[in-house]
Protein backbone atom coordinates (compact mmCIF):
# COMPACT_ATOMS: atom_id res chain seq x y z
CA UNK A 1 0.00 0.00 0.00
CA UNK A 2 2.99 2.26 0.47
CA UNK A 3 1.87 4.49 -2.87
CA UNK A 4 2.35 8.35 -3.71
CA UNK A 5 -0.21 10.35 -2.92
CA UNK A 6 -0.96 13.49 -5.36
CA UNK A 7 -2.38 15.88 -3.09
CA UNK A 8 -4.05 18.89 -4.35
CA UNK A 9 -4.52 22.50 -2.95
CA UNK A 10 -8.36 23.63 -3.28
CA UNK A 11 -9.78 26.97 -2.29
CA UNK A 12 -13.56 27.28 -1.95
CA UNK A 13 -15.54 29.91 -1.42
CA UNK A 14 -18.74 29.34 0.71
CA UNK A 15 -21.35 31.11 1.44
CA UNK A 16 -25.14 31.49 2.77
CA UNK A 17 -27.70 33.43 3.28
CA UNK A 18 -31.11 31.45 4.03
CA UNK A 19 -31.37 29.97 7.91
CA UNK A 20 -28.66 29.52 10.49
CA UNK A 21 -26.19 31.27 8.05
CA UNK A 22 -23.13 30.79 10.61
CA UNK A 23 -24.07 26.54 10.95
CA UNK A 24 -25.01 26.46 7.27
CA UNK A 25 -21.62 27.58 6.73
CA UNK A 26 -19.81 25.39 10.10
CA UNK A 27 -21.74 22.23 9.00
CA UNK A 28 -20.41 22.39 5.11
CA UNK A 29 -16.84 22.69 7.22
CA UNK A 30 -17.26 19.65 8.86
CA UNK A 31 -18.79 17.55 6.45
CA UNK A 32 -15.58 18.93 3.93
CA UNK A 33 -13.58 17.88 6.22
CA UNK A 34 -15.06 14.50 6.70
CA UNK A 35 -15.75 13.73 3.31
CA UNK A 36 -13.51 15.55 1.32
CA UNK A 37 -10.05 16.45 2.95
CA UNK A 38 -7.91 17.98 5.38
CA UNK A 39 -8.70 21.43 6.26
CA UNK A 40 -5.45 24.18 6.57
CA UNK A 41 -6.93 27.05 7.30
CA UNK A 42 -10.23 28.92 7.20
CA UNK A 43 -10.96 32.41 6.94
CA UNK A 44 -12.87 35.14 8.67
CA UNK A 45 -16.22 35.29 8.23
CA UNK A 46 -17.48 38.24 6.31
CA UNK A 47 -21.18 39.70 5.73
CA UNK A 48 -22.09 40.91 2.21
CA UNK A 49 -25.05 41.70 0.34
CA UNK A 50 -26.52 39.55 -1.96
CA UNK A 51 -25.08 39.76 -5.90
CA UNK A 52 -27.38 39.59 -9.03
CA UNK A 53 -30.86 39.35 -7.21
CA UNK A 54 -33.10 40.56 -4.27
CA UNK A 55 -32.36 38.62 -1.16
CA UNK A 56 -31.17 38.59 2.65
CA UNK A 57 -27.02 39.06 3.38
CA UNK A 58 -24.88 36.69 3.04
CA UNK A 59 -22.46 35.29 5.31
CA UNK A 60 -19.13 33.52 2.94
CA UNK A 61 -15.83 32.65 4.19
CA UNK A 62 -13.06 30.40 1.58
CA UNK A 63 -11.41 27.66 2.85
CA UNK A 64 -7.80 26.17 2.37
CA UNK A 65 -7.86 22.57 2.23
CA UNK A 66 -5.33 19.55 0.92
CA UNK A 67 -7.01 16.68 -0.75
CA UNK A 68 -6.10 13.37 -2.58
CA UNK A 69 -9.25 13.41 -5.11
CA UNK A 70 -8.91 14.67 -8.84
CA UNK A 71 -11.26 18.00 -9.94
CA UNK A 72 -13.98 16.18 -11.06
CA UNK A 73 -14.26 14.23 -7.88
CA UNK A 74 -13.82 17.24 -5.52
CA UNK A 75 -16.69 18.58 -7.51
CA UNK A 76 -18.75 15.28 -7.50
CA UNK A 77 -18.26 15.47 -3.53
CA UNK A 78 -19.11 19.35 -2.95
CA UNK A 79 -21.99 19.14 -4.98
CA UNK A 80 -23.32 15.91 -2.73
CA UNK A 81 -22.06 18.32 0.73
CA UNK A 82 -24.53 21.07 -1.20
CA UNK A 83 -27.76 18.89 -1.25
CA UNK A 84 -26.94 17.23 2.29
CA UNK A 85 -26.94 20.62 3.35
CA UNK A 86 -30.49 21.37 1.78
CA UNK A 87 -28.70 23.39 -1.57
CA UNK A 88 -31.50 23.13 -4.78
CA UNK A 89 -29.62 23.65 -7.83
CA UNK A 90 -31.74 24.34 -10.67
CA UNK A 91 -30.10 24.96 -14.53
CA UNK A 92 -31.97 28.28 -14.76
CA UNK A 93 -29.11 29.93 -14.43
CA UNK A 94 -30.42 32.53 -12.22
CA UNK A 95 -29.31 33.42 -8.59
CA UNK A 96 -31.31 32.58 -5.64
CA UNK A 97 -31.49 32.09 -1.68
CA UNK A 98 -29.80 28.95 -0.63
CA UNK A 99 -28.85 27.30 2.54
CA UNK A 100 -25.06 26.66 1.46
CA UNK A 101 -23.64 27.29 -1.66
CA UNK A 102 -19.14 25.95 -2.18
CA UNK A 103 -17.64 27.32 -5.10
CA UNK A 104 -14.13 25.53 -6.25
CA UNK A 105 -11.85 28.54 -6.89
CA UNK A 106 -8.39 27.25 -7.43
CA UNK A 107 -7.14 23.64 -7.63
CA UNK A 108 -3.90 24.12 -7.46
CA UNK A 109 -2.48 26.10 -10.60
CA UNK A 110 -4.39 24.11 -12.78
CA UNK A 111 -6.58 25.46 -15.88
CA UNK A 112 -9.64 23.60 -16.70
CA UNK A 113 -12.64 24.27 -19.56
CA UNK A 114 -14.60 21.59 -19.20
CA UNK A 115 -19.25 21.50 -19.38
CA UNK A 116 -18.53 21.17 -15.40
CA UNK A 117 -15.83 22.71 -14.28
CA UNK A 118 -13.94 26.25 -15.07
CA UNK A 119 -11.17 26.70 -13.11
CA UNK A 120 -9.77 28.92 -11.83
CA UNK A 121 -13.36 30.15 -10.84
CA UNK A 122 -14.21 32.61 -13.62
CA UNK A 123 -15.99 34.87 -11.75
CA UNK A 124 -13.76 35.35 -8.82
CA UNK A 125 -12.43 38.83 -10.28
CA UNK A 126 -15.58 40.37 -9.99
CA UNK A 127 -16.82 39.14 -6.19
CA UNK A 128 -14.66 40.74 -3.37
CA UNK A 129 -16.34 38.43 -1.28
CA UNK A 130 -14.65 35.83 -3.01
CA UNK A 131 -11.57 37.23 -3.21
CA UNK A 132 -10.77 38.73 0.57
CA UNK A 133 -11.54 35.51 2.42
CA UNK A 134 -8.99 34.08 -0.39
CA UNK A 135 -6.77 36.80 0.64
CA UNK A 136 -6.86 35.94 4.35
CA UNK A 137 -6.01 32.28 3.34
CA UNK A 138 -2.99 33.21 1.13
CA UNK A 139 -2.09 36.63 -0.29
CA UNK A 140 0.50 35.53 -2.28
CA UNK A 141 -1.57 32.48 -4.39
CA UNK A 142 -1.47 33.57 -7.89
CA UNK A 143 -3.84 33.46 -10.85
CA UNK A 144 -2.25 30.74 -13.09
CA UNK A 145 -4.17 32.65 -15.95
CA UNK A 146 -3.40 36.45 -15.33
CA UNK A 147 -0.08 35.72 -13.26
CA UNK A 148 -0.97 37.99 -10.41
CA UNK A 149 -1.82 37.49 -6.75
CA UNK A 150 -5.23 37.91 -5.47
CA UNK A 151 -4.20 41.00 -3.62
CA UNK A 152 -3.19 42.41 -6.60
CA UNK A 153 -6.88 41.52 -8.54
CA UNK A 154 -8.69 42.51 -5.33
CA UNK A 155 -7.50 46.11 -5.67
CA UNK A 156 -8.04 45.88 -9.25
CA UNK A 157 -11.82 44.80 -8.60
CA UNK A 158 -14.64 46.90 -9.95
CA UNK A 159 -16.73 45.28 -7.30
CA UNK A 160 -17.72 48.14 -4.73
CA UNK A 161 -19.46 45.94 -2.16
CA UNK A 162 -19.55 46.56 1.36
CA UNK A 163 -17.51 43.54 3.22
CA UNK A 164 -18.22 43.20 7.06
CA UNK A 165 -15.83 41.30 8.66
CA UNK A 166 -17.57 38.86 11.79
CA UNK A 167 -16.41 38.86 15.39
CA UNK A 168 -16.96 34.75 15.05
CA UNK A 169 -15.07 32.70 13.89
CA UNK A 170 -15.83 29.13 12.56
CA UNK A 171 -14.26 26.28 14.08
CA UNK A 172 -11.59 24.11 12.30
CA UNK A 173 -12.37 20.33 12.51
CA UNK A 174 -8.93 19.33 12.38
CA UNK A 175 -8.45 20.53 16.18
CA UNK A 176 -10.13 17.28 17.32
CA UNK A 177 -7.66 15.26 15.70
CA UNK A 178 -4.13 17.23 16.30
CA UNK A 179 -1.29 15.24 16.82
CA UNK A 180 1.00 17.87 18.73
CA UNK A 181 0.87 16.42 22.01
CA UNK A 182 3.61 13.93 20.22
CA UNK A 183 7.02 15.42 19.84
CA UNK A 184 8.02 12.02 17.67
CA UNK A 185 5.50 9.22 16.04
CA UNK A 186 7.43 5.83 14.39
CA UNK A 187 4.98 4.36 12.17
CA UNK A 188 5.79 0.58 12.08
CA UNK A 189 3.90 -2.24 10.19
CA UNK A 190 4.83 -5.58 7.95
CA UNK A 191 6.35 -5.28 4.30
CA UNK A 192 3.33 -3.52 2.23
CA UNK A 193 0.86 -2.38 5.40
CA UNK A 194 1.36 0.85 4.33
CA UNK A 195 2.96 2.83 6.85
CA UNK A 196 5.03 5.18 3.92
CA UNK A 197 1.77 6.28 2.59
CA UNK A 198 -0.24 6.59 6.53
CA UNK A 199 3.54 8.66 7.45
CA UNK A 200 2.77 10.86 4.62
CA UNK A 201 -0.23 11.99 5.01
CA UNK A 202 -0.21 12.46 8.68
CA UNK A 203 3.07 14.47 7.97
CA UNK A 204 1.04 16.80 5.00
CA UNK A 205 -1.84 17.18 7.08
CA UNK A 206 -0.08 18.21 10.49
CA UNK A 207 2.95 20.17 9.77
CA UNK A 208 5.48 17.45 10.69
CA UNK A 209 8.68 16.94 9.55
CA UNK A 210 8.70 13.32 7.57
CA UNK A 211 11.33 10.78 7.61
CA UNK A 212 11.54 8.08 5.15
CA UNK A 213 13.51 4.89 4.99
CA UNK A 214 15.81 4.81 2.45
CA UNK A 215 15.40 1.05 1.36
CA UNK A 216 15.46 2.34 -2.72
CA UNK A 217 19.28 3.20 -2.23
CA UNK A 218 20.43 -0.24 -1.12
CA UNK A 219 22.15 -2.24 -2.85
CA UNK A 220 22.63 -4.91 -1.33
CA UNK A 221 18.20 -5.15 -1.49
CA UNK A 222 17.32 -6.73 -4.47
CA UNK A 223 20.79 -9.36 -4.34
CA UNK A 224 19.20 -9.74 -0.95
CA UNK A 225 16.10 -11.55 -1.94
CA UNK A 226 17.81 -13.47 -4.80
CA UNK A 227 20.01 -14.91 -2.29
CA UNK A 228 19.17 -14.80 1.50
CA UNK A 229 21.56 -16.58 2.83
CA UNK A 230 24.90 -14.47 1.21
CA UNK A 231 23.62 -11.34 1.50
CA UNK A 232 21.45 -11.16 4.96
CA UNK A 233 24.59 -9.76 6.80
CA UNK A 234 25.54 -7.26 4.46
CA UNK A 235 22.21 -6.03 3.99
CA UNK A 236 21.37 -6.01 7.59
CA UNK A 237 24.39 -4.15 8.35
CA UNK A 238 24.04 -1.49 5.54
CA UNK A 239 20.25 -0.80 7.00
CA UNK A 240 21.61 -0.61 10.41
CA UNK A 241 24.48 2.47 9.53
CA UNK A 242 22.05 3.90 7.34
CA UNK A 243 18.85 4.22 9.77
CA UNK A 244 21.08 5.03 12.61
CA UNK A 245 22.89 7.92 10.96
CA UNK A 246 19.15 9.00 8.96
CA UNK A 247 17.38 9.72 12.62
CA UNK A 248 20.35 10.45 14.73
CA UNK A 249 20.39 13.82 11.77
CA UNK A 250 16.52 14.53 11.66
CA UNK A 251 15.19 13.81 14.80
CA UNK A 252 18.27 15.95 16.65
CA UNK A 253 17.93 18.53 13.75
CA UNK A 254 15.28 21.14 14.84
CA UNK A 255 13.33 22.74 12.09
CA UNK A 256 11.39 25.76 13.61
CA UNK A 257 8.63 25.48 10.80
CA UNK A 258 7.51 21.80 11.66
CA UNK A 259 5.40 20.89 14.51
CA UNK A 260 6.72 17.53 15.18
CA UNK A 261 8.56 14.56 13.53
CA UNK A 262 6.65 11.80 11.89
CA UNK A 263 8.70 8.61 10.26
CA UNK A 264 7.92 5.15 8.13
CA UNK A 265 10.18 2.88 10.78
CA UNK A 266 11.47 2.79 13.99
CA UNK A 267 15.20 1.90 14.64
CA UNK A 268 14.31 -1.40 16.49
CA UNK A 269 13.30 -2.86 12.63
CA UNK A 270 17.06 -3.26 12.28
CA UNK A 271 17.08 -5.97 15.24
CA UNK A 272 13.69 -7.60 14.10
CA UNK A 273 14.53 -8.14 10.54
CA UNK A 274 17.83 -9.16 11.48
CA UNK A 275 16.67 -11.86 14.08
CA UNK A 276 14.88 -13.52 11.08
CA UNK A 277 17.35 -13.63 8.70
CA UNK A 278 20.66 -13.88 10.39
CA UNK A 279 21.97 -17.36 11.55
CA UNK A 280 22.59 -17.53 15.17
CA UNK A 281 25.92 -16.26 15.04
CA UNK A 282 25.53 -13.57 12.84
CA UNK A 283 22.67 -12.38 14.83
CA UNK A 284 24.97 -12.20 18.37
CA UNK A 285 27.23 -9.85 16.76
CA UNK A 286 24.67 -8.09 15.08
CA UNK A 287 22.88 -7.39 18.22
CA UNK A 288 26.05 -5.83 20.15
CA UNK A 289 26.67 -3.52 17.71
CA UNK A 290 22.65 -2.38 17.42
CA UNK A 291 23.03 -1.88 20.93
CA UNK A 292 26.37 -0.18 21.22
CA UNK A 293 24.82 2.28 18.65
CA UNK A 294 21.10 2.08 19.56
CA UNK A 295 21.99 4.20 23.30
CA UNK A 296 22.54 7.57 21.46
CA UNK A 297 19.47 7.30 18.73
CA UNK A 298 16.13 9.10 20.18
CA UNK A 299 13.08 7.02 20.67
CA UNK A 300 9.60 7.89 19.23
CA UNK A 301 6.70 9.13 22.46
CA UNK A 302 4.39 7.06 20.43
CA UNK A 303 4.80 4.08 18.57
CA UNK A 304 2.05 3.12 15.72
CA UNK A 305 2.11 -0.54 14.42
CA UNK A 306 0.22 -1.57 11.34
CA UNK A 307 -1.67 -4.88 11.10
CA UNK A 308 -2.41 -6.33 7.96
CA UNK A 309 -3.37 -10.13 7.55
CA UNK A 310 -0.75 -11.49 5.03
CA UNK A 311 -3.21 -11.98 1.72
CA UNK A 312 -3.63 -8.05 1.47
CA UNK A 313 0.19 -7.68 2.52
CA UNK A 314 1.32 -10.28 -0.71
CA UNK A 315 -1.85 -8.22 -2.81
CA UNK A 316 -0.42 -4.63 -2.02
CA UNK A 317 3.34 -5.76 -2.87
CA UNK A 318 2.50 -7.44 -6.07
CA UNK A 319 0.19 -4.21 -6.45
CA UNK A 320 3.20 -1.62 -6.07
CA UNK A 321 4.91 -3.76 -8.86
CA UNK A 322 8.61 -3.52 -6.92
CA UNK A 323 10.36 -6.73 -9.01
CA UNK A 324 12.56 -7.62 -6.07
CA UNK A 325 9.85 -7.98 -3.57
CA UNK A 326 8.05 -10.47 -6.07
CA UNK A 327 9.29 -13.27 -4.57
CA UNK A 328 8.11 -12.74 -0.89
CA UNK A 329 6.53 -15.20 0.82
CA UNK A 330 3.75 -15.52 3.16
CA UNK A 331 5.96 -17.49 5.51
CA UNK A 332 8.74 -14.78 5.62
CA UNK A 333 6.02 -12.35 5.56
CA UNK A 334 4.32 -14.39 8.88
CA UNK A 335 7.68 -14.48 10.92
CA UNK A 336 8.08 -10.58 10.18
CA UNK A 337 4.80 -10.21 11.85
CA UNK A 338 5.89 -12.62 15.01
CA UNK A 339 9.02 -11.00 15.56
CA UNK A 340 7.06 -7.65 15.83
CA UNK A 341 4.40 -8.69 17.70
CA UNK A 342 7.30 -10.41 20.05
CA UNK A 343 9.26 -6.72 20.29
CA UNK A 344 5.99 -4.79 21.50
CA UNK A 345 5.25 -7.61 24.19
CA UNK A 346 8.45 -6.92 25.32
CA UNK A 347 8.10 -3.14 25.94
CA UNK A 348 7.26 -1.18 28.44
CA UNK A 349 5.74 1.72 27.33
CA UNK A 350 1.77 2.65 27.25
CA UNK A 351 2.93 4.91 23.77
CA UNK A 352 2.55 1.64 21.82
CA UNK A 353 -0.72 0.88 19.35
CA UNK A 354 -0.98 -1.86 17.38
CA UNK A 355 -4.15 -0.67 14.86
CA UNK A 356 -6.00 -3.70 12.43
CA UNK A 357 -5.88 -2.20 9.24
CA UNK A 358 -6.86 -5.38 7.23
CA UNK A 359 -10.32 -4.43 6.59
CA UNK A 360 -9.33 -0.48 5.84
CA UNK A 361 -8.43 1.43 3.00
CA UNK A 362 -7.38 4.73 4.04
CA UNK A 363 -6.04 6.21 0.89
CA UNK A 364 -9.58 5.61 -1.04
CA UNK A 365 -11.60 5.78 1.73
CA UNK A 366 -11.03 9.47 4.09
CA UNK A 367 -13.31 8.04 6.74
CA UNK A 368 -10.90 4.88 7.49
CA UNK A 369 -8.27 7.94 7.18
CA UNK A 370 -9.80 9.32 10.35
CA UNK A 371 -10.56 6.68 12.11
CA UNK A 372 -6.75 5.33 12.00
CA UNK A 373 -6.09 8.78 13.34
CA UNK A 374 -8.90 8.78 16.20
CA UNK A 375 -7.12 5.65 17.15
CA UNK A 376 -3.90 7.53 17.16
CA UNK A 377 -4.67 10.26 19.20
CA UNK A 378 -7.19 8.68 21.91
Amino acid sequence: MDQSLPSHNVYLSLGSNMGHRFENLQNAINLLFTEVGSILKISAVYETPAMGFNGDPFLNCAVWMHVNLEPAEVLNSVLKIEKKLGRIRDNSGNYSSRPIDIDIIFIDDLIIKSEKLTLPHPEMTKRKFVLQPIADLNSGLMHPTFQKNVIEILDESQDESELQKQSKWLRNPMKDFTISKYNYIAIEGNIGAGKTSLATKIATDFNAKLILERFSDNPFLPKFYNDPSRYAFPLEMSFLADRYQQLVDDITQFDLFKDSVVADYDVNKSLIFASITLPNEEYSLYKKLFQMMHKEVPKPDMYIYLYQNTERLLANIKKRGRKYEQSIEAEYLQKLNSGYLEFIKNQHSENIKIIDISERDFIKNRSDYLAILQQIIS
